[in-house]
């Protein structure tokens, strides 16, 4: 008999959906810098985004926020959304769209496990994007449990990674 009290291990987070300022913005910061594809809209109001032809991974909305102001720091919220990139070229060509687009890092990081860069949307709520080393690489402790750890990422590498299409590198 099945445990019920555990979480089915395909569970995945299927998308998030934020409260925005201003739709357009948003819209052209999701699509035009992070590449999702707009796959519907609802009115002036919302908008769903996709990668891959999905439904939606990013829902926008300005429902109860137009024209309002991020949350002050010291409040409860959102600390960021991540986006899992295939492919370290992958999380590359993602550093070079948003180094074109003039947006900022907030930081970037090699954890052992992943590759991870860090930012802010227009309306400030917290964005990943990263990509997974294969869990054979992840970093381990002498009895084998997870040993994470937060590094400065090379991203001049990262960088020339963009243009590989070879099986990815630690």
């Amino acid at each position: 008999m099945a445990d019920d009290s555990s979480l089915d291990p395909r569970v995945r987070v299927g998308h998030i959906h934020l409260k925005v300022a201003d739709l357009e913005r948003a819209i052209a910061f999701y699509r035009d810098v992070l590449g999702f594809e707009l796959t519907q809209r609802f009115g002036a109001g919302a908008a769903f985004l996709s990668a891959g032809g999905y439904h939606h991974h990013v829902g926008l909305n300005t429902w109860e926020s137009a024209g309002g102001a991020p949350p002050p720091p010291g409040r409860t919220g959102m600390y960021h959304v991540a986006f899992l990139y295939p492919t370290r070229p992958a999380l590359g060509r993602a550093l070079r769209r948003l180094l074109e687009a003039g947006v900022p890092l907030d930081g970037a990081a090699d954890h052992g496990v992943s590759l991870a860069l860090y930012l802010r949307d227009p309306d400030d709520n917290g964005v990943e994007l990263y990509w997974d080393r294969p869990d054979s690489e992840w970093p381990r402790d002498i009895h084998g449990g997870l040993a994470m750890y937060t590094r400065p990422l090379d991203l001049e590498a990262l960088l020339e990674a963009a243009d590989d299409d070879s099986p990815p590198l630690s």
